[in-house]
């Protein structure tokens, strides 16, 4: 049987301490942001979290995940009732009740389809604190990008910046085909590629000698060579690199991976190109996007310095 997410094996005997972290997180942008469950995927793909298997978040898995009652340290026994399991919880019970109430309230509502967002996972920013830009729904069901405000964990930015997705997406698209429509550019884009794709070797690399090192301290707790505190801290600073360079891996192969072909007219290319295509070569022509606060509520244009975007300089691309 497959480990539940945040648990060591399927015995459950002990948490895994960057899952339990990245499941608290999710649950409190459930409870306490009251995020829907694709925006909350959103988050988690962004910030390099991965399920048990190496798999994105979606919004089913998000959902199975909070109706799965052994995340409190629960089961159900055979009359259905919530009983102890026995074993530790990712959250509390009152938690895990208030997921089922969301639950519930979710059914009976009609999902908004979801949107596939462009600039979220790191390619956007917030131009006050810099922080990652997600993306979230308005008030009026419309797709766009948001700063996050911090949470009761102090997890988030300043939640300054909102802006319409569809505005900002056209926004870089437009400047990113007038790149693309200069001299030389392909052939320039073929080299950075180049670079990249060995970048991808070399972070796989790393992936495995991580990897190789967790399973060793993994052997030498076994044989009793070092303490539980050794093990836990030294996991802990692992699976902390293996997140960054998980990120930066998933950046550096959509960039290696996008085909212009033979497109003679970029623009019906752009327009009908699959959103990961799109996202590869915008990582690729652009270091970051920089998007700041708008001078007043309900703007719906790209005021002069609103968006700030940085270009690379694609001989010397590097990923990063």
């Amino acid at each position: 049987m497959p480990r539940l997410y945040g648990f060591e094996d399927a015995s459950r005997r002990r948490l895994r301490d960057d899952e339990i972290d990245a499941t608290r997180l999710m649950v409190s942008r459930a409870l306490i942001s009251d995020e829907s469950n694709h925006d909350i995927a959103v988050w988690a793909n962004g910030e390099g979290y991965r399920g048990t298997l190496g798999g994105e978040w979606k919004d089913a898995s998000i959902g199975r995940l909070f109706r799965t009652p052994a995340i409190a340290g629960l089961r159900y026994d055979d009359d259905g009732e919530l009983v102890d399991a026995g074993h530790l919880g990712a959250i509390t019970r009152e938690e895990f009740m208030a997921l089922l109430a969301r639950e519930e309230a979710r059914s009976t509502k009609v999902p908004e389809p979801a949107y596939d967002y462009l600039l979220t996972g790191g390619a956007s920013t917030c131009g006050n604190c810099k922080w990652d830009l997600g993306g979230a729904r308005t008030n009026a069901v419309t797709p766009g990008y948001r700063c996050r405000p911090k949470d009761k964990n102090g997890h988030g930015g300043c939640g300054e910046v909102r802006i319409d997705a569809e505005l900002l997406e056209g926004y870089v698209g437009e400047h990113v085909v007038a790149e693309l429509l200069k001299p030389g550019i392909r052939a320039q884009i073929a080299q950075a590629q180049a670079a990249v794709r060995k970048q991808v070797e070399d972070l796989k690399r790393d992936i495995k000698e991580l990897e190789g090192r967790q399973a060793e301290l993994g052997r030498l707790y076994g044989n009793r060579e070092i303490s539980g505190e050794a093990l836990v801290a030294g996991e802990r600073e692992i699976a902390s690199n293996l997140k960054g360079i998980r990120s930066r891996l998933r950046y550096a192969e959509q960039m290696a991976n996008f085909s212009l072909g033979h497109a003679k007219d970029l623009v019906k290319w752009w327009n009908s190109a699959p959103t990961a295509s799109k996202r590869g070569i915008t990582l690729l022509l652009l270091e970051k996007i920089e998007v700041f606060p708008a001078s007043a509520r309900g703007v719906r244009t790209i005021e002069p310095g609103r968006v700030v975007l940085h270009w690379r300089k694609l001989s010397g691309t590097s990923g990063d």
